[in-house]
């Protein structure tokens, strides 16, 4: 969670990010200036993102001067173009504007709207920012992560173990541990989901065909039509990613959803549903190395409330610990034992 400074944009500058969304606009320089976010220089977009961005972006570098570089790319998500948030900072510039910018980062994107800032980079030199520090920036974060001898031991033994290669080019694809295959147009939108181009898939057992089914996807899905997509009798598997702003940052949380309504559906389907649920979240997070925030088990629908999900997603430390109570001593323990002081007679002899 970053500190913030109170420091907010001030009305030309909002008023120019709510023009600048038309693809016009390729490069926007924002810096603080009278305790307030200032718009600074911009450019028109002239070629594709890779041919303008040196043009468009080194030009705003100022020595000792950090500032914000808001820069389009082509590509689009959540109904408008994505952008990149450049955070310039030089090494030589003043220990309190670079506190500043730090801690004022976040007021920006929410004034900016952070669900299109796409990706962030930060650089103290040219190097750092230029169109050859942000293609290895991106080579870097889709890296996968280095795994240790013994990880690597596991996987490939785990591996053997399955003895299946599941892939969307094989006609029947059989999940490790689950008699059931998994179509070919559910992998399809699974692979898409993991790929960042849909932002919901439910998946539903055939308990005729013994499949598991593609029931429906959708490119875009807010919260209050995700709770109308729960069917009220029957089981469903849901893959909804959560597009959400907490204490001044934004999250694309991944939940696996499994919605089971209770005694409205057949006893053979709640244990199919029971069973097959392993390992299709094994197939998601193993497979296809989709990192899986929360797991959630619903009966219905309306449980999906925004109050829910940020608790399960930020759940909340508490702090205030109670002091150890000692524990009351057993019941019907009689009367306590009373000692008798010896007589002075007694003390003599």
């Amino acid at each position: 969670m970053s500190h913030q400074t109170g420091i907010k944009a001030n009305e030309d500058l909002l008023n120019f990010f709510g023009n600048c969304r038309n693809g016009n606009i390729r490069s926007v320089r924002v810096t603080i200036q009278d305790e307030a976010l200032q718009l600074g220089e911009y450019k028109e977009a002239q070629g594709t993102w890779e041919d303008d961005y040196d043009l468009m972006v080194i030009p705003f570098l100022r020595e000792k001067q950090p500032c914000y570089i808001l820069y389009r790319l082509d590509t689009q998500a959540h109904g408008g173009y994505e952008w990149l948030l450049v955070c310039w900072s030089p090494d030589d510039s003043p220990i309190r504007e670079k506190m500043l910018y730090a801690s004022t980062k976040a007021t920006l994107k929410k004034e900016f709207g952070a669900a299109q800032i796409s990706d962030e980079i930060f650089g103290t030199a040219e190097e750092d920012v230029n169109l050859a520090g942000l293609l290895k920036h991106k080579t870097s974060a889709s890296a996968p992560v280095p795994l240790t001898l013994r990880e690597e031991e596991m996987k490939e033994i785990k591996k053997l173990e399955v003895g299946v290669d599941i892939g969307i080019d094989t006609k029947h694809q059989t999940l490790a541990g689950v008699a059931f295959p998994i179509m070919e147009n559910a992998l399809n939108s699974l692979k898409k989901f993991a790929n960042g181009h849909l932002q919901y898939v439910q998946l539903k057992i055939d308990t005729d065909a013994e499949e598991i089914k593609l029931d429906s996807e959708a490119a875009s899905v807010d919260l209050a039509d995700l709770v109308s997509r729960v069917p009220d009798s029957a089981a469903r598997y849901h893959l909804y990613r959560y597009d959400h702003n907490y204490e001044g940052d934004f999250f694309h949380s991944v939940l696996f959803i499994y919605s089971m309504p209770g005694y409205a559906c057949p006893i053979k389907e709640r244990m199919l549903y029971s069973s097959s649920k392993n390992p299709v979240i094994d197939l998601l997070e193993n497979s296809m190395n989709l990192a899986i925030t929360k797991k959630l088990e619903i009966g219905e629908g309306s449980e999906l409330t925004e109050e829910y999900l940020l608790d399960e997603i930020h759940p909340k430390r508490n702090l205030h610990r109670p002091k150890f109570a000692k524990p009351k001593g057993p019941a019907n323990r009689g009367a306590k034992r009373l000692t008798r002081a010896p007589k002075d007679s007694e003390i003599d002899t």
